[in-house]
């Protein structure tokens, strides 16, 4: 079943290529909207198995663990064992576990079913994605390409609030089971369309193809003791001693990995492709961004239910606008990039989102939905702005060879974004609430934190319309002479 012949590229969008792209897109989708769907149908799920808000919150953080630590691994394993290979297998066990996750009857299966699940989409999503730039050839319609597949990822972002609302009005085991059907068609597609675009290094032959053991075992330790560590500042006043520790052990399992990275004659991470100054800003871009975007959407959803006391279906509804970016991705944002450049763009979307959680600062408890609605539209329009050029900016320059190590450090950038956007701000609310404020001033406190990461993101972005208007300049003055 995984073996396949390699498949030309395509250089036109046509229909087995939109059929390709269907297929991928929906795998990343899945992975969004699965993620969403989940952090909507928590209270219910509290409610039926009588999970304690530790257990609750590691059903949360057990996911972006497994992801978190195994993304690295996962977009190497794609260059190395084949990306289609890796594709097929990781949506079999992302099918089978979410389905496990759906039959849950304690915490900790569901916790369990939950961090697999996240293994399988941190194998998943860089071997989409370099299956993308690997497939499609190089220009325009790898571009167009990228762009509906990031359109598409972001839509399951937003869009997952409103399915989630729905489906837990039904039941919440229906979050799990709903993509066990949409994997099942996915994978069943996948299998007759997607091909690799050529044979993966066979990783028994040769130096260059020797498999990285050392580095495969430090690195996800270290992801994995990280991303705990920042799980954990969601609780601050909780043995603080215990979360300096997993920071201090992971930095240095982290250290582990990088000296071994240097003599390693077959390395897991190629050390030197951190010294593109375009790969460190797009990857610190996505953190500050993703971080802003998932601290927003987890302080408004509380909002709604827990201080204005909304029902889910509502929260969703509400927050329904935000997956215009599904819509605006595809036909907005290309012509944007044609016209400006991805850098310039992510500048203007990252503008835009702080412009959004600036407006939103002022709310109370009695504010008409009118007039939140413009903050709910300009962050669609930012998704749709940034994400899809961060996607391709995050493999230009890079060798086909190690497009899935370069998706592998953006999705790491991501998933880290997103679990220090939740954290922090769940930290500051805990905290401005802790000191006599009211949960309404806990909540203005912590939306601070969106904003100035926002306003972060934004001064990084700046920095590479910056450079490429310096590189451009003596280009025009030479055509100019």
């Amino acid at each position: 079943m995984l073996k396949s012949e390699p498949a030309a590229v395509f250089t036109a969008m046509t229909g087995r290529a939109w059929g390709v792209l269907a297929v991928l897109s929906g795998a990343i989708f899945l992975e969004g909207v699965d993620v969403a769907m989940l952090n909507v149908a928590l209270p219910s799920i509290r409610a039926e198995l009588g999970l304690s808000t530790a257990m609750l919150s590691g059903v949360v953080s057990a996911y972006v663990l497994g992801y978190g630590g195994f993304v690295l691994l996962g977009g190497r394993a794609a260059d190395l064992l084949g990306r289609r290979r890796m594709f097929l297998f990781w949506l079999t066990v992302f099918l089978v576990f979410s389905g496990l996750g759906g039959f849950a009857t304690t915490g900790w299966m569901l916790l369990t079913a939950r961090f697999v699940t996240g293994i399988a989409a941190a194998f998943m999503a860089p071997a989409g994605l370099s299956l993308i730039t690997t497939n499609y050839a190089d220009g325009p319609v790898r571009e167009k390409a990228l762009l509906v597949y990031a359109g598409v990822a972001a839509g399951g972002f937003s869009l997952g609030m409103v399915v989630g609302g729905l489906l837990t009005a039904l039941g919440w085991r229906w979050v799990f089971f709903v993509p066990v059907l949409v994997s099942a068609v996915l994978l069943a597609a996948a299998i007759v369309l997607v091909r690799d675009s050529g044979a993966p290094r066979n990783v028994t032959e040769g130096r260059a193809g020797r498999f990285d053991v050392v580095g495969t075992l430090s690195v996800t330790a270290a992801m994995l003791l990280l991303v705990y560590g920042v799980v954990r500042l969601e609780h601050p006043s909780e043995m603080p001693g215990l979360t300096a520790g997993v920071f201090a052990a992971g930095l240095a399992v982290l250290a582990l990995f990088v000296w071994n990275e240097r003599r390693s004659a077959a390395p897991l991470v190629r050390l030197g492709i951190l010294r593109s100054a375009n790969l460190v800003r797009i990857n610190l871009v996505a953190v500050l961004f993703i971080g802003s975007f998932m601290g927003f959407a987890f302080l408004v959803t509380l909002y709604f239910q827990e201080l204005r006391g909304w029902s889910t279906v509502q929260t969703g509804l509400a927050m329904a606008v935000m997956g215009l970016d599904a819509l605006l991705a595809p036909l907005l944002t290309p012509w944007l990039v044609r016209k400006f450049g991805n850098t310039r763009v992510i500048f203007g979307g990252v503008l835009t989102a702080l412009l959004a959680y600036a407006l939103f600062l002022p709310t109370d408890l009695d504010r008409a939905y009118l007039a939140m609605l413009p903050t709910m539209l300009l962050l669609a329009v930012a998704f749709a702005m940034v994400y899809g050029p961060l996607t391709i900016a995050g493999t230009e320059g890079v060798g086909e060879e190690e497009h899935g190590l370069a998706g592998g450090l953006l999705y790491t950038a991501i998933q880290f974004g997103a679990a220090l956007g939740i954290s922090a701000v769940t930290a500051v609310n805990v905290a401005a609430t802790g000191t006599g404020g009211s949960a309404m001033d806990g909540l203005r406190t912590a939306l601070i934190v969106p904003a100035a990461a926002a306003a972060l993101g934004a001064v990084i972005a700046a920095t590479g319309v910056r450079r490429n208007a310096t590189a451009v300049a003596p280009e025009l003055a030479f055509a100019q002479v």
